[in-house]
Formats: C-alpha cells, structure tokens, sequence
C-alpha cells in the first residue's frame, strides 16, 4: 500500500553530558556548542527537503524542547502547537545518572556497564525513594503521583511509557492526516522506533539513533512503515553512531 503519512523524528543535538560523556537521563543539562549547531543544521535540512509540519511533540527536558525550537526557527514554523510530555523523555539512568561512562566502566567493567546501558530489561542502580538527588523529584513532575516517578529505567520501562503515548496522542493525530515532528532522545525514539518497526527485543539492543540528524518516515494508512531515511550522507550518520557506540569504554 502506497504511504500515505510521514513523520520525522530528531534526535536532539549534542548535551553538554553528552560532551562530557555522563549518564545523563532525566537531568535537565543544555546543549552543548555543538548540539546547538546539530539543531540548526536539523532545521536546514528539513527547510531544504521541504518539510512542513502541523504540530510538534518533545519531552519536558530542555536539550529536546531547544532542538525542537531552534529547527522550528529555521522552518519559520515556531507558530505552531508544541505539546511536552514527560512520557518522551529519555531513559531514567537512576544512580548512575552524572557519573562518567567511562570511568564508571573502569571502576565496574565495561560488560556490567553495557548491561546497564544496554540490555532491555535490567535497571541501572535505582536511587533511593525520596533522594533529593533524583531527578523525577525536580518541580517539572510535581504533578505526577509519587508512583509515577522512576528511581531508575530499562528500555522496556522507556518502552512501557512511550508506546501508550504514542497510541493514545499521537497516532490519531497522524491518522487525521497531521504533519507531526518529535523531538525528543536517543531512548524514548528508540522506544518509538521498535514499535513502529516491529523490532525485537534482542534486536532493539543494537539500534542507535545519531544526534540532530531527521529520521523521516513514510506510514501506510495502518502506521506501518513504507520506507524510512535520515536526512544525512552516510557517513555523516556512520560517524555519529560510531562515536554513540564507543561511550562506556574505558578511557
């Protein structure tokens, strides 16, 4: 069946964690310089592939909502509707959120590092209940019951969040025949990825999604996927996921 709907998701550019490469998770850390520019050029090349777009969604963290901002200047569409919801935020590392990777895969090993990072189903170290240090407890989720914030995230927990989401608020909206853009992480897209794609579990594991650079889906009028692209070279995209792939090594 011929696609009949597209949406693009983005990554968001460059943190100043990512720079530093800290397990970052639900803290609220900025761009880095170059994330910045990543934004910018996202929003090129998506003026140049000449994307419009009805509606925005992004997370609640502010290196995803500035992305969202800066690619939505450079399309001269920052007048549209812009929904945030913490259900698109990245993964929640628990304690290991700030450490360094690479010093936490010398002091652990890189394999239990990887487990961490990169297993579907098994928790990094939760922070304790009530930790002011947690990020879920920060102002942003005051509204949530005290339940509904995580002390430490798997994928399939990022999963569990983001595919309900995906169902209940945006799906509908492409359907209706919306032009939507998501700006939001590497894991909360991963989550949306491996739904629409139907990837398994252990397969899941080995995706990594670039910084700054449109996934542009094409969707038949069942949401499934008829094609899908980034709007990058290909090495441009294989020295993104290059250098996304050799954090947690020891230095």
């Amino acid at each position: 069946m011929a696609a009949t709907h597209e949406l693009v998701l983005l990554r968001h550019g460059e943190s100043q964690w990512n720079r530093e490469n800290r397990f970052t998770g639900w803290r609220d850390v900025p761009l880095s310089e170059k994330g910045l520019t990543e934004a910018q050029e996202a929003g090129k090349r998506l003026r140049e592939g000449g994307f419009g777009f009805d509606r925005a969604f992004t997370s609640v963290l502010r290196r995803a909502i500035k992305t969202l901002w800066i690619a939505l200047e450079e399309l001269d569409l920052m007048w549209i509707p812009e929904t945030r919801d913490w259900r698109l935020n990245e993964r929640h590392y628990g304690a290991l959120t700030g450490l360094d990777k690479a010093e936490t895969a010398a002091r652990h090993g890189e394999e239990q590092v990887l487990v961490w990072r990169r297993s579907y189903d098994v928790r990094p170290p939760a922070y304790d209940e009530g930790d002011p240090e947690n990020p879920s407890n920060d102002r942003q989720y005051a509204r949530l019951p005290v339940q509904a914030r995580p002390r430490s995230e798997s994928l399939a927990d990022t999963v569990a969040r983001v595919v309900p989401y995906w169902e209940g608020e945006i799906a509908p909206r492409v359907r209706a025949g919306e032009r939507l853009l998501i700006a939001a992480h590497g894991n909360s897209l991963r989550a949306l990825v491996k739904h629409l794609d139907r990837v398994s579990d252990a397969e899941i594991l080995k995706l990594n999604i670039p910084t700054g650079m449109p996934l542009v889906y094409e969707l038949d009028a069942q949401l499934a996927p008829a094609g899908k692209r980034y709007l990058a070279s290909e090495a441009e995209i294989s020295a993104s996921l290059a250098a996304v792939a050799a954090q947690g090594r020891r230095a």
